[in-house]
């Protein structure tokens, strides 16, 4: 049961994306009959359609909610309750009348049941077989589906369709004992393979942030001082331009990213389990899938842990620390060593008319716009970053920057914005680490108006204050010097260590 039938008959708009048509074997009389297909008994069911990107925004065109989505960029579909029945159904299926909302645009998912889609058994090969779920097929003679699987697999292999898969590669199932296979797909294989190494692999989504936090729960490596990349929005909103994910194994949660250069682990394994055992299982994949590439890797490893695994030999090389403060010195900002930050801060108060509201998807527009001027202050002569690098730094992260924007509180981010005369001149994103640190991941000041961005940090440490924090984390200097330089000037209560285990 793969998602919505795809033979019902539909009454909707003309698609604004055109669906490749594929051979149909089920008449729509036994369709209509039917009362599996678009129907779950769990909400969070593995068997909901999956929708590619371009098949979200055709969906959401022809009127189903945006929020039915996890991910605009490709996500299986949120169930609602049927209203007319136990369970759940696809929010495009009417049960009362057995007709999908979105017929003419329904996803690949939808368009090949009954056939599916799935890894063999030894998740070694991409596999077309029946679901024996679907009525008329259990009917049916075997060579009959198996002629109409043969027509299927040859309209698989066009290239826009092998382009869609590779690209949404959760559009390949996990082995399922109820469908039958009847189509082996060798060339498929080879590409997803190619580009996905391992077929337990899955891309990280908003959806997986619980997992994530599970993971770090029972790895007990989360404490006041644990380093800012042990959270879930730290990484997920660099998805867009450093795609990132995930493996389960022996109930432990690895995390890895592909770069240009290969994959690499930005997080050591999340598990209770003994560490070394599951670092080795991390080096033996990225091994397996980089060849003799140097880029294997496990980055940010904190001190306890780096020093448990050098008693196994691994070798570490260090990575810039994160900084800690206390948070009710920099809500202060109190004595000598703060004057010329308390001056900064004075000065804005003094001069400007500014307010701090809390950001709502509505500020995106002025935020960017932001973004944008901040951009070009930091490019012009004078200016750090002043070269080709540097300039992709900041597009990049326009990207990550645009992500939080666009869904802070969905990947578990709060901000604000600081506005004057009627325009946004500042704005800040962080998280809670623990229930004591907050962790400062962005913040964007018009670098025109002096103070400003000392005003905003402190603002912001006011406001954890107030919340229960007791320690601010800023998170690393990148290894630059004039933003080491400012880091220290807030007189850290601490670095904490960061190392990078070496393959």
């Amino acid at each position: 049961m793969m998602g919505l039938m795809g033979l019902l008959v539909a009454e909707s708009e003309p698609s604004v994306v055109a669906p490749k048509s594929l051979p149909q074997l089920v008449p729509n009389a036994a369709c209509f009959r039917c009362d599996v297909c678009c129907r779950f008994p769990e909400a969070d069911s593995f068997l909901r359609p999956y929708f590619a990107g371009q098949e979200i925004a055709a969906a959401v065109a022809h009127g189903l909610p945006r929020e039915s989505f996890p991910d605009e960029s490709g996500s299986q579909i949120d169930l609602r309750h049927d209203l007319s029945g136990e369970g759940y159904v696809c929010p495009a299926f009417d049960s009362t009348t057995g007709r999908c909302g979105i017929y003419e645009v329904r996803p690949l998912d939808c368009r090949l049941y009954p056939l599916a889609l799935m890894w063999d058994a030894a998740c070694k090969g991409v596999v077309l077989g029946w679901d024996t779920k679907c009525p008329f097929l259990r009917d049916t003679a075997s060579d009959t589906i198996a002629a109409y699987a043969e027509r299927v697999a040859g309209e698989l292999a066009a290239e826009d369709i092998v382009e869609m898969l590779v690209a949404n590669p959760r559009l390949i199932g996990r082995f399922q004992d109820d469908v039958v296979i009847v189509q082996l797909l060798p060339q498929l294989t080879a590409r997803l393979k190619k580009a996905h190494p391992d077929p337990r692999l899955h891309p990280l989504t908003p959806t997986d942030a619980p997992r994530f936090v599970q993971a770090l729960e029972r790895a007990r490596l989360l404490a006041d001082d644990a380093l800012a990349a042990y959270a879930f929005p730290y990484h997920f909103i660099w998805t867009p331009v450093l795609p990132y994910w995930w493996i389960e194994s022996h109930e432990t949660f690895f995390l890895f990213a592909r770069s240009p250069d290969g994959w690499f682990m930005p997080l050591l394994p999340l598990g209770a389990g003994p560490l070394d055992d599951a670092v080795s299982e991390a080096f033996q994949l990225m091994q397996e899938w980089n060849g003799p590439s140097p880029v294997s890797r496990i980055e940010n490893v904190m001190g306890p842990q780096k020093l448990a695994l050098e008693r196994g030999g691994f070798q570490f090389r260090p990575k810039e620390a994160d900084y800690l403060y206390s948070a009710e010195a920099l809500a202060q900002l109190a004595g000598d060593r703060y004057k010329s930050q308390r001056a900064l801060c004075n000065r804005v108060e003094r001069e400007h008319a500014i307010t701090v509201e809390p950001y709502r998807v509505d500020h995106r527009t002025g935020c960017l716009a932001l973004y944008d001027l901040w951009s070009s202050q930091k490019l012009s002569k004078g200016h750090q970053s002043h070269d080709s690098m540097g300039r992709l730094l900041l597009e990049d992260a326009k990207i990550a920057h645009g992500r939080v924007l666009a869904e802070p509180e969905r990947i578990g981010l709060s901000g604000t914005v600081a506005v004057m005369e009627g325009r946004i001149i500042a704005y800040t994103f962080g998280y809670w680490l623990t229930p004591r640190t907050w962790c400062v991941l962005l913040e964007v000041a018009d670098r025109s108006i002096a103070g400003l961005a000392q005003w905003l940090f402190r603002d912001t440490c006011r406001t954890a204050l107030n919340r229960g924090a007791a320690s601010i984390n800023a998170m690393d200097d990148a290894g630059l010097p004039g933003l080491r330089e400012a880091k220290r000037a807030y007189r850290p209560r601490t670095l904490i260590e960061n190392w990078v285990l070496k393959g």
